[in-house]
């Protein structure tokens, strides 16, 4: 019964989608650190639902700071976050409690916890937990841009719409930072914004992927086996609801290129090391190389759809057809981007402070 992710900084949630409140523990940040409230606001309020592309389900996500900061700074100490549950309909849910929604994780949540889980909104399970790993993600995230390392997130591809490619990567964090439908290209993100309408018209969703890059981290961050960048950004990443794939650098297509044409070659300039390209995506051998870090991640589509789908009834043992109430999203992928830059902070500010220890974060 394991929700708690790192090693020299650790994150653990608790919380329930229809409970009083979520919340998380950051367990292992130095003392000294400052803790921006418009930041945690601000990562908070990208997350939120986003007019009729999103659940009607909205909550206002005010959030209290209840250990571990003194003063807007941290203490050393566990930092517990609480985050109230303010507008739920659990009743939308009582008629599902043994019917189990296709590709939710209501069944497995049943062999797994014996019919005591909290089924309602899906319990444990929700995307509403992803809140509370924003508000942690923030002040990780703050503790980063202070050492000059930033992390941003677009849509890459929704509902078979693609998004431009990253371009100058300083520039387009900066302006991703403040977008609430975070494309590069505002043409490409309309017609987006147009194929969700049309799928939540129809009963139906869609999914996307995310592509994230990463600036500033210094050459030498990882290990080469079991720790390895790629690996613990992985753990995480799959962590976050419906995320079903990641890929770094190049990704799957590194394998239809030759050697040749996959290598990084190298070069000084500055007086730094340089890679001329970058399908390795910032990390070899599982250790970064100061170049930008660059991953994917697939996202499904909102497996709740307003249609009949044929299911169980896994108390009766028996066959069903279910068509869910509640509020829902017609797609995620656009609010999972800043969960994604909290995730990613997160885990970056975890293996820094093992490679340096904890107060290089001060």
């Amino acid at each position: 019964m394991k929700n708690t992710f790192g090693t020299s900084v650790a994150v653990t949630l608790f919380g329930e989608s229809h409970g009083e409140s979520i919340g998380v523990v950051i367990d292992g940040l130095a003392p000294g650190i400052p803790v921006d409230h418009e930041a945690i606001t601000h990562m908070l309020t990208l997350r939120r639902p986003n007019g009729r592309i999103s659940t009607p389900r909205r909550e206002s996500d005010s959030y209290r700071i209840v250990s571990g900061v003194v003063e807007n700074t941290t203490t050393g100490t566990p930092i517990t976050i609480l985050i109230s549950n303010e507008n739920v309909q659990s009743g939308d849910y009582s008629q599902m409690k043994t019917v189990a929604r296709p590709s939710h994780a209501d069944y497995t949540a049943e062999c797994k916890y014996h019919g005591y889980q909290d089924s309602r909104g899906g319990g444990h399970f929700s995307g509403r937990l992803t809140a509370a790993l924003v508000a942690a993600g923030a002040i990780c995230r703050s503790a980063l841009e202070r050492k000059g390392i930033f992390i941003g997130t677009h849509v890459k591809r929704c509902a078979g719409i693609s998004d431009r490619s990253f371009g100058d990567l300083g520039e387009d964090i900066r302006a991703l930072g403040e977008k609430t439908f975070a494309v590069l290209d505002e043409a490409q993100g309309e017609r987006m914004r147009e194929e969700i309408l049309r799928a939540a018209s129809e009963g139906d969703s869609v999914g996307g992927v995310l592509e994230t890059a990463i600036i500033g981290m210094p050459a030498g961050v990882g290990e080469p086996w079991f720790d390895t960048v790629e690996g613990m950004l992985s753990h995480m990443l799959f962590s976050i609801p419906a995320v079903k794939g990641v890929e770094f650098g190049a990704g799957f297509a590194i394998a239809d290129l030759t050697g040749s044409e996959a290598n990084d070659p190298m070069r000084v300039e500055n007086g730094k090391v340089i890679t001329e390209t970058n399908h390795s995506g910032g990390i070899n051998g599982g250790i970064t190389n100061g170049m930008p870090i660059l991953f994917r991640t697939a996202i499904k589509p909102t497996p709740t759809i307003f249609q009949p789908q044929n299911t169980v009834d896994f108390k009766e043992m028996t066959n069903a057809v279910t068509e869910p109430k509640g509020r829902h999203d017609p797609a995620i992928v656009h609010r999972a981007r800043v969960v994604q830059d909290a995730a990613a902070a997160i885990v970056l500010c975890d293996a820094l402070a093992m490679r340096f220890g904890t107060d290089f974060l001060k």
